[in-house]
């Protein structure tokens, strides 16, 4: 872990907590697709807690955020409500997306979250078009893109970066590196698996960072958002880091040994940022029970809010997939 002796308490505390809530409403949703009220797709990111949490901490609450299908993560470290996230997993009218996107396509403009995207690097142009439009009316906004590696096989993903280059936009690209494509290693698809080193190609300026340490994301994409927001130009980081359980809930996880799954474990955010906060006298035992107590009822309060939401009515199925004759009563 990086050393910050200057980590205020509050923050400390904050960026645990937000770690601990999208681990614990990532398990807690295994457990309820498990039972058949989650159903669909379900990708879990529990292992890469750091990598959203630290970089939404160093973001402006006027940024916008684009996420690839394992995007409950982003979803809850930018502070939607984790009621309206479960809900939208479910299905219910009351979700943030009203039920139509389910668990891959969490929208939620209140937040600035403008969509998890099934599509393998479909965030990227839309990422691209955001950037555009600040870029035209001179808002001093940034929009950070999340991906994964398997992106970076796609053609969008070259052409994303070539125009946010050109047109000089402001977008944070941040690959989410966990080696795996689905069940394809990383350097069975990639001749260059160095993702950051890409950028080079576009003139682009790029780092790399350990996506298992919240502080060195933190630190990582406060400076590259300055770099993004002061210059006016596209940046590309990468953040190694590692998911702990298979790619979807249907997946069987063959490609990967045990070995290397379990070496990871080892470096697992929610072991190694309490044991730094203890070493550093910034938490203590009483203090994790606590901070997971009040995690594990909001988790709780949110399957509730999800149980007793309402389904879609029927005849507003078609609201906002069709438009109405001219004429017609909205």
């Amino acid at each position: 872990m990086t050393a910050t002796p200057t980590l205020a308490r509050d923050h400390a505390h904050d960026l645990l907590r937000r770690m601990l809530l999208i681990r614990r409403f990532e398990e807690r949703s295994a457990e309820l697709y498990m039972q058949g009220k989650i159903r669909g797709f379900l990708h879990l990111s529990i292992g890469q807690e750091a990598v959203a949490v630290g970089a939404l901490a160093a973001v402006a609450a006027e940024d916008r955020i684009v996420a690839a299908y394992r995007e409950h993560a982003h979803a809850l470290a930018r502070g939607v409500p984790p009621a309206a996230v479960m809900a939208e997993m479910f299905g219910k009218a009351n979700g943030c997306s009203r039920g139509r996107g389910g668990s891959m396509h969490l929208f939620d403009v209140a937040h600035g979250i403008y969509g998890g995207n099934a599509i393998v690097a479909g965030g990227l142009p839309l990422a691209v078009g955001l950037a555009l439009a600040d870029a035209l009316q001179t808002r001093p906004h940034v929009t950070i893109c999340f991906f994964g590696d398997g992106a970076v096989a796609e053609g969008e993903f070259h052409e994303s970066l070539n125009l946010a280059a050109l047109w000089k936009l402001p977008v944070l690209f941040l690959c989410e590196n966990n080696l795996y494509a689905m069940g394809t290693s990383l350097v069975r698809h990639q001749a260059m698996p160095i993702i950051h080193r890409k950028a080079a190609g576009y003139a682009m300026e790029s780092t790399v960072v350990d996506g298992m340490d919240v502080l060195a994301v933190e630190a990582a994409v406060r400076l590259a958002v300055e770099l993004v927001r002061g210059m006016r130009v596209p940046c590309l980081l990468e953040a190694r880091t590692y998911r702990f359980r298979a790619h979807s809930m249907y997946d069987p996880e063959l490609y990967r040994p045990k070995e290397e799954v379990e070496r990871w474990r080892t470096r697992d955010p929610l072991a190694t940022f309490p044991a730094l906060l203890r070493e550093w006298g910034l938490v203590g035992d009483d203090e994790i029970r606590q901070l997971e107590a009040a995690v594990a009822a909001e988790v709780e309060e949110a399957v509730a809010a999800a149980e007793a939401g309402p389904w879609e009515p029927v005849e507003d199925l078609c609201r906002d997939v069709l438009t109405p004759p001219a004429g017609a009563a909205p």
